[in-house]
């Protein structure tokens, strides 16, 4: 099977060189890795002997770089796997997605799982990833294999030849939000969507080229609104997530955590459910906070 890396990319030149020089490590190497980002400014150096890496530039936003980088991919390849610029992968990540995808037939989508997750805390350090990679070979999971509704975006793998025309929902602008779930979800509909324990990684939830409090937290609201309506994430994953959000922010505005900005998330809620009260139903609208 073929199998190529996208990574969309902004504001991370530094980290992005590092991701794919660690990529050199895997015992499964990619045939390719795709680099999508708005310009050549986000990229550096990133060449790599062990693999082909192609850079392909076009609309900033998260659904619109993978966008560019799934029209790269054609019908070239029979897995792709989108790992964000900051999500750090086990040495034997590659392999064992072929040989998940190689040994079930009914599977569409491969999540792997985050064995530290810097998006719900402050970050991780490359050194923090190391030495947690490190202990998980050591001391390797437990293989388990568990449905879910969406995959988790920092690291999913996809079959192909399943995603035919279907494409990231371009009015989930700039961060997105959910737009994972939104595209793998409708992937359902031809296979399973799954999380398998043994393929690890560690996401280490870097901060910069985050989206402001405000946008962030409008996007909390307006965003799983709109999946609902559209018919791609059920309400009940929708609601409870929506319901979470706005009940964290609340509690913490006011004595928020250093690295977030819960008052802001906070306002870019309450404006968001007002635009809802009244029909507004618009992603896109952040682009005009």
């Amino acid at each position: 099977m073929k199998l190529v890396v996208a990574i969309a990319t902004l504001g991370r030149p530094e980290q992005l060189s590092r991701l794919i020089a660690h990529l050199g490590w895997q015992t499964r190497l990619p045939d390719e890795v795709i680099v999508s980002a708005p310009d050549a400014s986000h990229v550096g150096e990133v060449q790599c002997e062990s693999f082909p890496v192609t850079t392909v530039f076009g609309a900033k936003g998260l659904c619109a770089q993978r966008n560019t980088a799934l029209d790269r991919v054609g019908s070239d390849f029979d897995i792709i796997t989108f790992l964000d610029d900051d999500f750090v992968p086990a040495d034997d990540y590659l392999a064992r997605v072929d040989a998940a995808f190689a040994a079930n037939a009914d599977w569409a989508v491969v999540m792997g799982h985050a064995i530290m997750d810097g998006a719900r805390n402050a970050g991780h350090s490359w050194q923090d990833a190391t030495e947690a990679l490190v202990n998980a070979r050591a001391n390797p999971a437990e293989h388990s294999v568990s449905d879910h509704v969406g995959a988790y975006g920092c690291n999913m793998s996809i079959r192909a030849a399943m995603i035919g025309d279907l494409r990231f929902d371009e009015r989930l602008v700039l961060y997105g939000w959910q737009e994972d779930i939104d595209f793998t979800s409708q992937l359902r509909a031809k296979g399973r969507v799954v999380g398998v324990s043994s393929i690890v990684g560690v996401h280490l939830g870097l901060k910069a080229g985050r989206v402001s409090g405000v946008r962030f937290g409008y996007s909390q609201v307006v965003n799983p609104v709109y999946l609902i309506r559209k018919g791609t994430v059920p309400a009940t994953f929708a609601v409870p997530l929506m319901a979470r959000n706005i009940a964290a922010n609340i509690a913490r505005s006011l004595r928020p955590e250093t690295y977030i900005d819960r008052r802001g998330r906070l306002r870019g809620n309450m404006m968001a459910v007002a635009h809802v009260l009244t029909g507004r139903i618009e992603p896109e609208y952040i682009l005009r906070i």
